[in-house]
């Protein structure tokens, strides 16, 4: 996952074709036609309706593109925000990109889904082809 300082993120500014979706807006009523990046909001931490949102994106939607994090994340959440299907996010200003950074490589095995399967890898990484139905979605 990409972790961006908030001082570093500018909305719309990647050159890639990107849009915002509301944290109250349904994904699947969204145009993702020709989409590059799709940026989610948190409004508040207690708010995880993003996550529901990323979820259906990535993995019922097939979208895949980048799906960017914004608003109040904190380092507490990255890890999930990987298995959810984000691709990057923004860090809220008090955040310290580097230690955020540490916090994610810390746990390599939760953000790409070895123990239990997620957004982005649908199966555990234990599942081999001989026990393929463990896992399945």
């Amino acid at each position: 996952m990409k972790l961006i300082a908030a001082s570093a993120h500018t909305p719309g500014a990647t050159g890639q074709k990107s849009t915002a979706i509301a944290n109250d807006a349904d994904p699947r009523e969204v145009s993702l036609e020709g989409v590059e990046r799709i940026e989610l909001h948190f409004p508040k931490f207690t708010d995880g309706r993003a996550f529901s949102q990323a979820f259906l994106l990535s993995r019922r939607l097939g979208f895949k593109g980048e799906i960017c994090a914004t608003g109040d994340v904190l380092v507490d959440q990255l890890a999930q925000m990987a298995r959810s299907g984000f691709t990057s996010a923004v860090l809220r200003a008090d955040q310290d990109l580097a230690f955020a950074q540490h916090a994610l490589d810390s746990y390599p095995g939760f953000a790409v889904g070895r123990y239990q399967g997620d957004a982005v890898q649908p199966r555990p990484h234990f599942v081999t082809a001989s026990n393929a139905s463990i896992g399945k979605a």
